[in-house]
C-alpha cells in the first residue's frame, strides 16, 4: 500500500511534465500563427482615402512583389513609412494617417508579406526584406533616406528600429514599441520558456543604441500588451535626440484616438531642414 501511494506522486508528476511539453512544442510549432494576425481582406486604396492614396507595389530581394498604399509629399516635405502592428493589413492605417497626408507629408503604408493577399508567409527576416523594399522603392522614387520619416507601431517597431538602424532616416517614431518580442512573449506566458523557444524577436533594445536619428516615442501607460515600462526602458538605451510622450489613459491599440497625429506633427514640424 505505501509503495502504490508512494508512487502517485511521482506519476502526476509525470503527467504534469508531459502536459507541459506538449503545450510547449505545440506553442513553439505554431509561434508564428500567434505572433503574426494578417488580414486578407483586399481595399481599394482610392475609394478608402477619398483618392488621397494609390495602391503601389515593389520587389524584394527574395522575388515577392507586394502591395502598398502610398500619398506622395508636398514639394520639401518628408515621407512617413508606417510599419504596421502584426493584425489586419496596411490599408486599416490610412485613417491614422490622413492628418499628416493632409498638411502635405507622404505617406507610405508600407506592406508585408502574408498581409493584404500579399504573397509570402511573416517571419522577422522576411518583414525586414519588405521594410528594406519599401525605402528602396522610395529612394527609386526620388524620396532618399534622409526625407523619410519611420514609423513603427507595435511589432512594427522592431522593423522601423532595424531600418533606422540600417539606414540614415530623418527621423523615428515609435508607437507602443517594446524591448523586445521575447519579452513580450515572457508577460504574456510567464510560465514558458519563452526566451528559448521563440524564433523571430525583434530585439530592438539591442539595436536602439545604433540609431542616430531624432527618436519620437509614444505609449501608453494602461497598455497591457506592451506594458509600458518596455518603452522606457527603451528610451533610455536610445541617443539623443530623443522625446517620450506617455498618455496615462491609453492602452495599446486606442492611442491614435488620444491626439497623437498631433504630437507627431509638433515633433515633425520641429526636424532640421531634410538631407536630400
Amino acid at each position: 500500500m505505501r509503495t502504490g501511494l508512494g508512487r502517485r506522486p511521482v506519476i502526476w508528476l509525470l503527467w504534469v511534465l508531459l502536459g507541459y511539453t506538449a503545450i510547449a512544442g505545440a506553442l513553439f510549432a505554431f509561434q508564428r500563427r500567434l505572433q503574426y494576425l494578417p488580414s486578407n481582406s483586399i481595399q481599394n486604396a482610392g475609394q478608402v482615402t477619398g483618392g488621397l492614396m494609390t495602391s503601389v507595389s515593389y520587389r524584394t530581394s527574395d522575388g515577392l512583389d507586394l502591395s502598398a498604399w502610398f500619398h506622395p509629399p508636398n514639394d520639401g516635405m518628408p515621407t512617413l513609412v508606417r510599419f504596421q502592428g502584426n493584425g489586419g493589413q496596411h490599408g486599416d492605417r490610412a485613417t491614422a494617417m490622413r492628418p499628416y497626408m493632409e498638411r502635405g507629408y507622404g505617406v507610405l503604408l508600407a506592406g508585408y508579406r502574408g498581409y493584404g493577399r500579399n504573397p509570402g508567409s511573416p517571419t522577422e527576416q522576411g518583414l525586414y526584406a519588405d521594410a528594406r523594399a519599401a525605402l528602396d522603392w522610395l529612394g527609386a522614387q526620388g524620396h532618399d533616406a534622409g526625407s523619410v520619416a519611420i514609423y513603427g507601431e507595435s511589432l512594427g517597431s522592431g522593423v522601423a528600429v532595424q531600418m533606422a538602424a540600417e539606414r540614415n532616416v530623418a527621423a523615428l517614431i515609435l508607437q507602443s514599441p517594446f524591448t523586445s518580442a521575447v519579452d513580450v512573449g515572457q508577460t504574456s506566458y510567464p510560465w514558458l520558456p519563452v526566451r528559448v523557444l521563440l524564433r523571430d524577436r525583434y530585439d530592438s533594445l539591442s539595436k536602439i543604441g545604433r540609431v542616430t536619428a531624432p527618436l519620437l516615442l509614444i505609449h501608453g501607460e494602461a497598455d497591457r500588451v506592451v506594458p509600458a515600462r518596455q518603452g522606457r526602458r527603451l528610451f533610455e538605451a536610445a541617443n539623443e535626440p530623443k522625446t517620450a510622450h506617455f498618455i496615462a489613459e491609453a492602452a495599446h491599440n486606442d492611442l491614435d484616438s488620444y491626439d497623437v497625429a498631433e504630437v507627431v506633427l509638433e515633433f515633425l514640424k520641429a526636424l532640421p531642414p531634410l538631407r536630400r
